[in-house]
């Protein structure tokens, strides 16, 4: 078998594909639009499901292509499972053919064997097929059709039967689905081969008995009960994983030896100065994690979803961090290393994936950022871990009894539940792990390496108790039942929303929906005005009007390409013909702020640099937001330069042109695209003169820039690194908004009683405040002053420490401090826990001389914490110097006698 480069076996298979009339396509974005079921593209079927429902025709009764997926969870998919082994992965190419009704089961059997034996020259004595055994309880036969057909190309006794779970592929619990047929190749050498039979390791996660293609058969489709109805078309959906196919063609033991990932791993080592070995080595482990991960990032962050800390985002922080903590750990890293890779990953792909080739500066000020907060966070954490060590082990051990393997939990003071002792080890409590986790994004296996070098063990059971109620919690909120589609009449959904805002339809299908909040309905109607959320617009509101009833539809959404309906109610008669009408006034404010976001993109543009790209937005009837890249806060100038430039436009009433055309044609016109917005062969043009704005846009929009009006920017920020925020409103808003800050500004006048000159009024009140505030300060001083005098006579020797306890009257945190930081300076072996009261919320302060921290073993965090339940608080603070605030004034005197029990 001849070496083949990885972007050469990628092109063998596309090409193969091409000369059996399959149309190559382009992969889909990684980041999933329209689909509540799916935050990433995590098969290549995904972009195709419509396909499959019957919701849309396909354009191809052939497809192939190659399709970037991402996976986090799963069958060995947890997250952190990878970089452990050396074929799983979080980002991966996922290689496919598809039928739309055309070919079944022989043909693409026959293909599969054709492409791996002829065009790829692997070994046919090392492959061998499952195919589906069938299953009694679903009344599921065997599959005989394919086993007929693998009986043409392979001997039978490789071709194995296999069991629902691993030969029968579902999208999900319902939907379509079928029976599938594996194809297995045996790596392992001729003399393992000869001792051990592969046909016993195939579907035994043995590492070299690997699956690499997958032909799914689609003949069924799920329903919410259970049940399989059989599908009017048959559905062929393939899917060979192309990390895998690399390896066993360039004849290696890992995915993490090819080319696919060896020049990031070869970059790490030069950066690093470490050396990868291929071993089961925490470092070994380091590099192929960083290896696997820059990809999943950086992909991701390019189709547009930036790290945050929720939903989509959160899955990519979380995969971005786990990186930066192995190479932190194991490779000796302390300074951002991932945002270096980024130029040799983008080039390395930048034929098939382009993308991220042209975003490469700005996905590695975004990774730059998050990885500098990160290493900041890591340092936060181990602080915080640090104290919680010191707490115990400034316990010492012989204070525990000896017990026998049995937990037996106890408290130590002055912290809650830190730790217990089992055969004289130390148990780290679960609940400290998870707040390490929660808190501070500190995965659960870099604690257990601190807490292991110290010797320790921690609770792994604690943990896992927290991390289960935490998922729990999240699940019961966002819970969402849905009932299997209702089938009224059959026909496609035709959009006539550009044209008319009203239009007789009748229904074709309706489902139930109940989530913790409330009950729904979904319709889908066969012709709709409704635009359905999408590009950034908010989807339409308005009313199915029926002959004797009246139902609002509160939103539309895209379901894929399905335009749903949602309803608080079903109309009585579900089979009767209606009229849908767009409420007009929301939709033309809506399309008011569209417009201008094409307007607002094209300023920015000529204002900033041709650098600038669209980043996400949100239009509505509102107001419109729109997020750009660009790597500095816009200045006033700049903003009103943007404004200036936009209101010109709007003054010159251009016509707005819009043009349907091939994609091809669309982007020779100079069209500007989205990045991680999917395309189809035809596209939407929105030109507002063919100089200034072009752009591939799906929304609604005004007919002349005139309509607009006015457009006016009311805020400017930052939202993460390397992109900026603009807010802004225009037509009737526009006017709204600047009437209220005239009014605003009326009232200022009319506040400084109607002075010609505010500026000059409000300079010469700050002025007069920050006058009055040195005299304060001047007051406070003298206070400190008198009170250190009289506290001075009230300090007590106590086990050779001078102690002051005591509530002090009007006095002011920062005034508080003061005094106490000048006494510790003043008075040798200090104990000072001051209290005070102010606007009726409660204060302790403690502060201790260093040295009775060192000899006594005190820490004033960990004490303050203790005392701060008695005034229903909380705080924390340093060793020697600690704070806490409270929600109950009655129980200073507690927290007073309190400390005196704990200095005596």
């Amino acid at each position: 078998m001849n070496y083949l480069s990885a972007s050469e076996i990628r092109n063998h298979f596309l090409n193969f594909f091409k000369s059996k009339k399959h149309h190559i396509v382009p992969s889909a974005p990684i980041v999933v639009k329209n689909d509540p079921t799916l935050m990433f593209t995590n098969a290549g079927m995904n972009q195709f499901k419509d396909y499959f429902l019957g919701n849309q025709q396909a354009p191809y009764p052939r497809i192939a292509d190659t399709q970037k997926c991402l996976r986090v969870s799963g069958k060995h998919n947890d997250l952190e499972e990878v970089g452990v082994d050396t074929y799983h992965h979080t980002m991966f190419e996922m290689l496919g053919n598809w039928s739309f009704g055309d070919y079944f089961k022989a043909e693409a059997i026959a293909w599969s064997w054709e492409f791996l034996t002829e065009v790829l020259k692997i070994d046919k004595n090392r492959l061998f097929v499952t195919i589906f055994e069938g299953d009694a309880n679903e009344n599921l036969p065997k599959d005989e059709e394919a086993y007929n057909e693998w009986k043409k190309h392979i001997a039978e006794d490789r071709i194995l039967l296999g069991n629902k779970k691993d030969n029968f592929w579902e999208m999900g619990d319902t939907g379509p689905c079928g029976p599938c047929t594996e194809i297995h190749i045996d790596c392992r050498t001729d003399e393992e081969r000869n001792t051990v039979a592969g046909a016993s390791l195939v579907n035994a996660d043995h590492p070299q008995v690997i699956e690499i293609w997958n032909n799914v058969f689609i003949q069924f489709n799920r329903k919410k009960d259970g049940s399989l109805e059989e599908l009017p078309a048959k559905h062929v959906d393939t899917g060979m994983g192309f990390e895998r196919l690399v390896r066993v063609i360039q004849n290696k033991n890992s995915n993490y030896d090819t080319d696919v990932f060896s020049p990031i791993i070869d970059l790490v080592t030069e950066i690093t100065q470490q050396q990868y070995d291929g071993s089961d080595t925490k470092q070994a482990i380091a590099f192929r994690v960083i290896a696997d991960h820059i990809r999943a990032v950086s992909f991701t962050i390019t189709d547009g979803q930036l790290p945050s800390n929720t939903g989509a985002g959160y899955v990519i922080r979380r995969i971005l961090r786990r990186a930066v903590r192995y190479y932190f750990s194991y490779l000796n890293r302390k300074e951002p290393l991932l945002h270096l890779l980024v130029e040799k990953l983008a080039e390395q792909f930048q034929e098939v994936f382009p993308e991220l080739y042209q975003q490469k500066s700005f996905v590695q000020k975004v990774i730059l950022e998050e990885e500098t907060t990160f290493l900041k966070t890591l340092e936060k954490g181990l602080k915080r871990l640090d104290e919680y060590m010191e707490a115990i082990t400034n316990k010492r051990l012989e204070d525990f009894p000896n017990t026998s393997s049995e937990i037996d939990f106890k408290v130590i003071n002055p912290l809650d539940k830190i730790s217990e002792v089992v055969n004289q080890k130390i148990i780290f409590d679960g609940t400290i792990c998870f707040e390490l986790y929660d808190t501070y994004g500190f995965p659960i296996d870099l604690t257990r390496l601190i807490v292991e070098e110290h010797g320790w063990v921690i609770d792994e059971k604690g943990f896992e108790t927290e991390l289960q109620a935490q998922k729990e919690r999240s699940r019961a909120a966002t819970k969402l039942e849905v009932d299997d589609w209702t089938i009224i009449n059959d026909g496609s959904v035709d959009f006539v929303g550009y044209t008319s805002l009203e239009t007789p339809a009748k229904i074709l299908k309706y489902r139930k929906i109940e989530s913790k909040e409330k009950e729904q309905y979904q319709i889908v109607l066969d012709k709709t005005p409704f635009y359905a959320e999408s590009g950034g617009q908010v989807g339409d509101r308005g009313i199915l009007s029926f002959s004797n009833e009246i139902i609002e539809v509160t939103d539309t959404k895209k379901e894929n390409d399905l335009i749903i309906h949602f309803t608080d109610e079903l109309p009585k008669n579900i089979n009767e013909s209606l009229e849908a009408h767009v409420f007009e006034n929301i939709r033309h404010l809506t399309a008011n702020h569209h417009t201008a976001t094409h307007l607002l993109h094209a300023a920015l543009r000529t204002v900033l640099g041709e650098h600038v790209a669209q980043k996400g937005s949100l239009v509505n009837s509102d107001y419109l937001r729109f997020d750009f890249s660009h790597f500095a806060k816009c200045t006033e100038e700049e903003l009103q330069a943007v404004e200036q430039l936009v209101n010109e436009k709007i003054r010159a009433n251009i016509p707005v042109i819009i043009k349907t055309m091939s994609k091809d044609e669309a982007l020779q016109l100079g069209a500007m695209a989205l990045f991680g917005e999917k395309y189809g062969d035809e596209v939407r043009v929105i030109i507002i003169d063919e100089h200034y704005s072009i752009e591939l846009c799906g929304g609604t929009h005004v007919a002349t820039t005139g309509e607009l009006g006015l457009f006016k920017i009311t805020s400017e920020s930052g939202i993460a690194a390397g992109v900026r925020r603009i807010e802004a409103v225009c037509a009737s808003k526009a006017e709204h908004y600047i009437n209220e800050k005239l009014e605003e500004l009326s009232a200022i006048y009319t506040q400084l009683k109607n002075s010609k000159d505010a500026i000059h009024s409000i300079t010469q009140l700050q002025e007069e405040n920050n006058a009055l505030k040195k005299q304060i300060e001047q007051q406070a001083l003298v206070q400190v002053a008198h009170l250190k005098t009289n506290l001075k006579n009230k300090i007590k020797s106590i086990n050779n420490i001078n102690v002051l306890i005591t509530n002090i009257d009007n006095i002011s945190a920062e005034a508080l401090k003061k005094l106490q930081f000048d006494l510790k300076n003043e008075v040798d072996n200090l104990f000072f826990l001051a209290t005070t009261v102010n606007n009726d919320k409660p204060l302790l302060s403690l502060i201790i001389a260093d040295n009775v921290v060192t000899e006594k073993n005190l820490h004033a965090g960990s004490i303050i914490k203790q005392l701060a339940k008695n005034i229903k608080g909380g705080g924390g603070g340093q060793a020697f110097y600690a704070t806490a605030g409270g929600n109950d004034a009655s129980g200073i005197d507690a927290a007073i006698q309190e400390a005196e029990e704990i200095i005596k």
